[in-house]
């Protein structure tokens, strides 16, 4: 027989290595091009083009809707369906909505300026009240001024009126 050769013995725990049963195994695995769903090693079938594009199929029904020309969407199982639907519980529980904070940005309008802006913000809410109130009654006064000068206008052009002339009835006939 031949020469034995001794080799130091390694356990797992001095490699850093985890038990077996905490690692998981990797597959490689290809999606459907029909229905979206993965295909495991082993399963599935591919179908080449004549350009050389390659179409993996999950199944026979897979390859068959997809040379009969039906549409994915069209079908309730299919994950294109799912997705247009909004039937996906998945990806439900990862995204929560998330509301943006709105930004205010403080930018000057067209007609005034940002200093002015400010100085409004700024003011009391009683010194803005007066400011109305003062604003409203000036707008007031001359509505008020402007429907006197239109009635004196239309009573000096009509001029003095003539009397309206007796309407007699006949009564009965």
């Amino acid at each position: 027989m031949g020469v034995r050769v001794s080799r130091p013995r390694l356990s797992l725990f001095t490699l850093g290595h985890t038990s077996s049963l905490d690692q998981k195994m990797v597959l490689k695995t290809n999606t459907c091009r029909f229905s979206g769903l993965r295909i495991y090693p082993g399963k599935g079938m591919i179908f080449i083009r004549t350009d050389g594009q390659h179409y993996m199929f999950l199944n026979k029904k897979c390859k068959s809707y997809y040379h009969n020309r039906l549409r994915p969407a069209k079908l309730a199982w299919t994950v294109t369906y799912r997705k247009q639907h909004k039937k996906d519980q998945i990806s439900e529980v990862q995204k929560k909505k998330r509301r943006t904070a709105a930004k205010s940005n403080n930018r000057s309008i067209v007609g005034t300026s940002l200093e002015v802006i400010q100085k409004k913000r700024a003011e009391k809410p009683e010194v803005r009240q007066a400011s109305r109130e003062a604003a409203i009654r000036e707008v007031k006064e001359r509505a008020k001024k402007q429907k006197a000068e239109r009635a004196a206008a239309a009573k000096a052009a009509a001029g003095p009126q003539k009397a309206a002339p007796k309407v007699v009835g006949r009564g009965k006939r």
